[in-house]
């Protein structure tokens, strides 16, 4: 008889290995579908199914078609079963990107490859590749590396034991703390690892109230470092950050609604700006505060430094360094970001709703409220009550 046209080489050896497993009682089966093989049987409901009860579903390896991929299977199958037995059967180890890694024998390297293309996958549809591509290197991949160091030096330690260790070899109550701490965490995630203390617990008092406050310029000191700068295009950078509270790359990527900022030649300039998706926290608009200072600070006719804004050779990060490195040319008494962070008190000040200042800034509504009203000073706040009692002029009965 001749063979089906739609023969596998593996169906033969799949059956037998079936038989094998249908023999042992083992209640699970290995399945081909095209070129990748999976195991079906009576499993307890997933996570988020309405079910109760054991029924019949597929466990999604999604191995090669292979040789190897079967004798994979195989493992997997009497694994699956010694856990139903047992009654430690955990859909986690099955299901998601990082399906079939701990069971395959995979280690932490490649665990820490697959979740940088998770990170990408998942992400790419919220950020610009430009601003990802940063923020990985910057705020994860020093800490995977450290983990990944940590697990080497001491291979008797879990993998949970290894990022708890990790962490706490990070300076306790810095940012630098609560940045490994995040970046372990989604890693753990990812890999469904249960963590018996969360890590938010190791952040310490980093980023809360009792962070020193900063001193922020004035209104009149910032206008005053204005007025004394000479080259016209960074005298512009520093108009537009102090005026919208940009980000330093952020100045270099904006546009008005109807055109490039810098190339508008009317003498009334248009207030609003859209910022580029290609920044840091994708596409936003912002409005001035001061609206004056549109003028003040001469912006209808301004036009940018000469800076590489090519985010195929070069990065956000680095655009940002340029500003930082010209306010430290030019002396300015503060950094660049001071000019940002007096953006965000003023509008506070002038009674600019939180989550409509937090929406122009780019950040949650959260971060505003926990970065920027306990930077109020007291001169902030003596202003803030002269201007409520003009405004409502009520006097006290006599």
């Amino acid at each position: 008889m001749a063979e089906s046209p739609t023969a596998h080489p593996l169906d033969k050896p799949l059956t037998q290995i079936n038989q094998r497993l249908q023999a042992a009682q083992l209640g699970l089966k290995i399945e081909r579908r095209g070129d990748r093989l999976n195991l079906r049987g009576t499993l307890p409901p997933r996570p988020g199914s309405p079910k109760l009860r054991p029924y019949q579903q597929r466990v999604p390896l999604k191995l090669p078609a292979t040789k190897a991929g079967l004798k994979q299977c195989e493992q997997t199958a009497k694994i699956i079963a010694g856990q139903l037995l047992q009654g430690i059967f955990d859909w986690r180890d099955y299901l998601g990107p990082v399906a079939g890694l701990r069971l395959a024998g995979a280690d932490l390297s490649a665990r820490i490859e697959a979740f940088e293309l998770h990170f990408f996958e998942t992400r790419r549809s919220e950020s610009s590749s430009a601003s990802l591509q940063p923020t990985w290197e910057k705020a994860y991949v020093p800490y995977l590396r450290k983990l990944h160091t940590t697990a080497e030096r001491h291979p008797n330690l879990s993998l949970p034991e290894a990022i708890y260790a990790t962490v706490q070899s990070t300076k306790a109550n810095t940012r630098s703390r609560q940045i490994c701490c995040t970046a372990l965490a989604a890693l753990a995630e990812f890999l469904n690892l249960d963590l018996p203390t969360d890590l938010k617990s190791f952040w310490g008092n980093y980023g809360n109230s009792q962070t020193q406050i900063r001193e922020l310029p004035s209104d009149e000191q910032i206008v005053e470092v204005y007025d004394s700068l000479k080259n016209p295009r960074w005298k512009y950078v520093y108009g537009m950050m102090a005026t919208y509270g940009l980000r330093n790359h952020e100045v270099f990527y904006c546009d008005t609604p109807h055109g490039q900022l810098h190339q508008r030649t009317s003498h009334t300039p248009q207030k609003e700006i859209i910022v580029h998706e290609t920044t840091k926290t994708g596409r936003h608009e912002v409005w001035p505060f001061y609206p004056e200072w549109c003028e003040r600070l001469e912006l209808a006719n301004g036009e940018l430094p000469k800076v590489n804004t090519d985010l195929t050779t070069t990065t956000l990060q680095r655009v940002g360094q340029q500003v930082t490195t010209q306010f430290r040319r030019y002396k300015i008494p503060f950094s660049p970001y001071d000019l940002r962070h007096a953006w965000a008190v003023r509008t506070i000040l002038m009674g600019l709703p939180d989550a409509v200042a937090a929406r122009m800034m780019g950040h949650s509504v959260q971060v505003h409220n926990r970065t920027y009203h306990r930077w109020m000073t007291h001169r902030d706040q003596q202003a803030a009550v002269q201007a409520a009692l003009a405004k409502n002029d009520i006097r006290a009965p006599m």
